[in-house]
């Protein structure tokens, strides 16, 4: 009989994109895993003193350091002679993988420890107050970011993970989406199958934060990818070896309208810095070749 590896009865938001992410990862990882996981919202609804939704041994690490526990780890196995038994998996927030642990987690790679990485991307620092991070994308209005008469929000553009593992040069990078599970289950068990220092990031809406309603959270990650403000990409050796292809590209703002966060870009005065982002949009779709020639 099928038993989820994260059980039910967490106290995650209904909808959290984290969490069906979460549990698609570990389900397809498996009982032979140790997991290393950050402070964040995964650590806070998942492991509420004194219970834990976690089937597999996890192990709560500080903010910044879910990679230096998971290079331990894999290190302890390897002297124990277990490293071909059991996977490590070092998971992170936004704000964990992109800010604050980004130093563990370039140590781990350069290391090339066996580990794979994974980043559940919700663009800010849901679990403190919906913060910026250094994945919370253009223009986005946080409680940092406020939208004003001086300020459309956000004024940075989002980090590009996915180029940044690739400048350590790890042999399988790749980003993923929950509005496609079974995507996700196969870049996991790809990744797991590949020896050395892997990477997945893992698009995971937040209702909360995003400020939209629960249900549709499908359909917002749904349409990160439709209008290619998402890409789904695989690197092996460096190298682009695939890519989620859209017969046509939806524009940005059918994207955008669903959520709170970006409500002050479909105002009239707004029409620049829409177009300012749907030309970010369309430069991600031309390098990597998104649409489907």
């Amino acid at each position: 009989m099928y038993k989820p590896l994260l059980s039910p009865g967490h106290t995650a938001c209904a909808g959290c994109g984290q969490a069906l992410a979460a549990r698609l990862v570990v389900d397809v990882a498996g009982p032979q895993v140790i997991i290393a996981n950050n402070t964040g919202c995964l650590e806070v609804f998942s492991t509420a003193y004194p219970e834990s939704s976690w089937e597999v041994p996890w192990i709560h690490s500080l903010f910044e350091n879910a990679a230096a526990v998971a290079s331990g780890i894999e290190s302890a196995l390897k002297y124990l002679g277990k490293a071909d038994q059991i996977n490590v998996l070092a998971q992170a927030g936004d704000g964990g993988t992109a800010d604050i642990g980004l130093q563990a987690l370039s140590g781990m790679w350069e290391r090339g420890h066996n580990i794979l990485s994974i980043c559940y991307d919700n663009e800010a620092y849901m679990n403190t107050g919906v913060q910026r991070s250094g994945l919370t994308p253009l223009d986005t209005n946080t409680t940092t970011t406020p939208v004003g008469k001086f300020s459309w929000g956000n004024i940075r553009p989002k980090k590009n993970m996915l180029e940044i593992a690739l400048a350590h040069g790890l042999p399988y990078v790749a980003s993923a989406s929950v509005a496609y599970p079974r995507d996700i289950q196969r870049k996991v068990k790809k990744a797991l199958a590949i020896r050395g220092p892997k990477y997945l990031h893992i698009f995971s809406p937040c209702p909360l934060g995003w400020r939209h309603e629960p249900e549709l959270t499908y359909a917002v990650a749904k349409l990160a990818v439709e209008t290619g403000f998402f890409p789904l990409l695989e690197f092996e050796d460096g190298k682009l070896s695939n890519v989620f292809k859209l017969k046509e590209i939806k524009p940005v703002e059918e994207y955008l309208k669903l959520q709170g966060r970006f409500r002050h870009l479909l105002s009239p005065e707004a029409k620049e810095e829409l177009k300012r982002i749907q030309e970010m949009v369309n430069f991600n779709i031309e390098k990597y070749g998104i649409l489907a020639k």
